[in-house]
């Protein structure tokens, strides 16, 4: 959250949400032991008590990771507090299982780069250092079909995963832009295998010839390879090459009913 962003007014709805979460807070910090502090630290990325006290205020508008913090914090659905912020969370996690990288076509994410993206906390570091390396993303249990649509109708944060912040830099990724989901399916094999760990940049939602990308239809979410065809088209691939299973689809982006880019996935890990 920059300083800017305080300057910005906030939507009716949104100053509607800061008294819904204020009054739940309110009602639930003593039973939960809640402190302003204590979600601020589970907000990272920096963020002080003064922040937290700004989200409930109406002098700062939530974001759907903010909104996730604190709906975990207060253990209430998203919809508790901001009945818009669910529907887009509901949107944007009806994603089927992924997993795939943005480097060259065809061309997995060296083990290299994934050992410098997710690394396991150092033991007895210090929080205040810890946090100035890495940054914590959101870690949901929807899953990103690689074939057919998943449906997602209930989705739930589990946790965080740590990348380091040197390495997102790098990548041109902000960590508030970030998703951690999960990929089902083999549409995308030998790229995505089903379960793996999709890092899905939510800013990047216009399309890119030959990426990764994670979209919402009315058959779900799906995860696929664009790549651009004449006449304004795009083909929705499959990296898997049993097209027998697996075929080509298109996608206009005009047809707002058919599928909606919800993110690239910039990075996933899983087993070899």
């Amino acid at each position: 959250m920059t300083k800017n962003s305080r300057k910005v007014p906030l939507a009716d709805w949104q100053v509607e949400d800061s008294k819904r979460l204020k009054a739940l807070y309110n009602q639930k910090r003593a039973e939960l032991g809640l402190t302003q502090d204590r979600i601020a630290a589970e907000l990272g990325e920096g963020v002080t008590q003064g922040a937290v006290s700004h989200f409930m205020n109406g002098r700062t508008a939530l974001s759907i990771r903010a909104a996730s913090v604190f709906a975990k914090a207060l253990q209430v659905p998203v919809s508790a507090f901001s009945p818009r912020l669910a529907g887009d969370l509901d949107a944007l996690l009806a994603i089927p299982h992924v997993g795939s990288p943005t480097a060259d076509w065809g061309q997995a994410p060296r083990h290299e780069d994934q050992q410098h993206a997710v690394t396991p906390l150092p033991e007895g570091s210090d929080e205040a250092e810890l946090d100035g390396k890495y940054a914590y993303v959101p870690q949901y249990d929807a899953k990103a079909a690689a074939g057919l649509g998943s449906e997602n109708p209930h989705v739930e944060m589990r946790s965080t995963l740590a990348f380091k912040r040197e390495w997102l830099k790098v990548k041109g990724a902000k960590a508030d832009h970030l998703i951690v989901i999960y990929a089902e399916g083999q549409s995308m094999w030998p790229t995505i295998n089903d379960r793996d760990v999709l890092l899905v940049d939510r800013s990047r939602i216009d399309p890119i010839d030959r990426q990764v990308f994670v979209l919402a239809g009315a058959d779900g979410t799906i995860v696929k390879r664009l790549v651009q065809a004449p006449l304004g088209r795009w083909i929705l691939r499959s990296d898997n090459d049993d097209k027998d299973q697996h075929p080509d689809r298109f996608f206009f982006r005009s047809e707002d009913n058919e599928h909606r880019i919800i993110g690239q996935v910039i990075w996933r890990g899983g087993d070899l």
